[in-house]
């Protein structure tokens, strides 16, 4: 369900990739390398996207047909491995408190994003944590397919999610809000121009993509990171701005 009038007199609004970002590991990398055909294959594919040689919904769909295992063996094998970012519940709590929506945009399967959720901040998270993802049809002899968002190259165009919050902001005349997005790979390449701060993970594919586009954004190691700026931003402390231009 989406909230755009809802928030529309909200501050500011997060927006989030899951896979890599709010969580350490990216879960549906783990499930390929470990029950599909490996890192290895992987990588070339993920290569494949960047450079633009293959849209991300085929190679998406590549990886995860490779995974013959059951859905339950996927998600039980993920509830164990798969950790936090040491500062994500903390942005989490403090949001909460601003009032601040964080909304996960996710080209990952909504029920594994709601079990990890679940596992890793409580139940109540699914309550105050909006998901846009993709879905998961599983059927009775166990084999399961991910079913994509939308039609696009990219089965989940993470900007269609964000627009909409931009227009209804243009609209209305409020200048204040800030919308920060938060990536860490290509399945972020979409989102990564629709916000006033991108946050881009140190080291991945994003922060390549940016850097080759000329797309201003602020690296960030972890949610410690993100927060302290969102913080700064939102005291006034220092403007989006002056962080966009000390993106390297």
């Amino acid at each position: 369900m989406s909230h755009v009038q809802e928030y529309l007199q909200k501050k500011a609004i997060v927006f989030t990739d899951f896979d890599g970002t709010v969580t350490l590991q990216d879960s549906n990398d783990y499930i390929t390398d470990h029950l599909g055909f490996g890192y290895d294959a992987r990588k070339v594919l993920n290569d494949k996207i960047l450079s633009g040689e293959l849209s991300f919904s085929a190679a998406f769909s590549e990886m995860l047909e490779s995974i013959h295992a059951p859905f339950e063996e996927c998600t039980d094998l993920l509830l164990k491995v798969i950790q936090l970012d040491p500062g994500f519940k903390k942005t989490y709590e403090w949001c909460l408190e601003q009032d601040i929506p964080i909304i996960v945009v996710s080209s990952g399967m909504q029920p594994i994003i709601e079990v990890l959720l679940v596992k890793l901040l409580g139940q109540d998270a699914l309550k105050n944590i909006e998901i846009v993802s993709n879905h998961t049809k599983i059927n009775e002899d166990g084999s399961w397919e991910i079913i994509y968002r939308d039609e696009t190259p990219f089965g989940h165009d993470k900007s269609r999610a964000i627009i909409p919050y931009r227009e209804a902001r243009a609209q209305s005349g409020n200048k204040s809000q800030i919308l920060f997005y938060c990536g860490d790979g290509v399945s972020d390449l979409s989102a990564a121009k629709e916000t006033d701060l991108l946050f881009a993970k140190r080291g991945k594919d994003l922060v390549t993509y940016c850097k080759r586009e000329n797309v201003t954004f602020k690296q960030f190691d972890s949610f410690e990171d993100i927060l302290k700026s969102i913080q700064d931003v939102i005291s006034g402390k220092t403007t989006v701005e002056q962080l966009n231009e000390n993106a390297k």
